[in-house]
């Protein structure tokens, strides 16, 4: 497995593997985000889901209930003390099918105990990144839309994959905006 460059990222993305596509770093005033010598940083859209206990819910990934977190819209989000907040890419990704994706959090956030999570994207997945950002500390911690939150690194295989995402149809296919945790739906035989 080789790691992909700004070349191979920039002749992708013209094909549609990153909308819209940011053809160079901006860094002036702002987290920094778009493209980058080995990767690309992707920003965090304007939608969010806080999470909150305010029932006393059981944290459950089988059945997460949607009211453990309250939706807003807007140019910051607070996350609270020791808690998490759910965030989406503005961009959309479609993967080819011998690449992995994989994606480290941006060190802004890192250094003030920020922490993004996100899963491998896998070879032919697409859809907006479901992002998630752990505040670490015991004070609430701001983040930033429409601003760099995390970095993807492509990698490619020797060889195409099997089987892909696509091919297994996985239950977060082309998912758009923030997407919850869900169990695939069983096939009756």
């Amino acid at each position: 497995m080789s790691i992909l460059s700004d070349i191979w990222i920039r002749e992708q993305a013209q094909k549609g593997m990153i909308e819209p596509f940011v053809e160079r770093q901006h860094k002036e005033g702002v987290i920094s985000y778009g493209l980058s010598s080995y990767g690309y940083d992707a920003r965090v859209a304007e939608d969010f889901k806080i999470f909150t206990n305010v029932d006393n819910a059981l944290v459950d990934p089988k059945d997460f209930s949607p009211s453990s977190f309250v939706d807003r819209t807007g140019p910051i989000c607070i996350i609270p003390p020791n808690s998490f907040v759910l965030g989406r890419t503005v961009e959309y990704f479609r993967i080819p099918r011998d690449v992995l994706v994989i994606c480290l959090g941006k060190s802004t956030y890192a250094r003030c105990g920020i922490i993004v999570n996100v899963t491998p994207l896998e070879p032919e997945w697409e859809g907006h990144v479901t992002l998630e950002f752990s505040n670490t500390t015991p004070l609430p911690a701001k983040l930033y839309a429409n601003e760099g939150a995390c970095q993807f690194l492509f990698l490619k295989g020797d060889q195409a994959c099997e089987t892909s995402y696509k091919d297994r149809a996985g239950k977060y296919m082309g998912q758009r905006g923030v997407t919850l945790p869900k169990m695939a739906s069983s096939v009756a035989v």
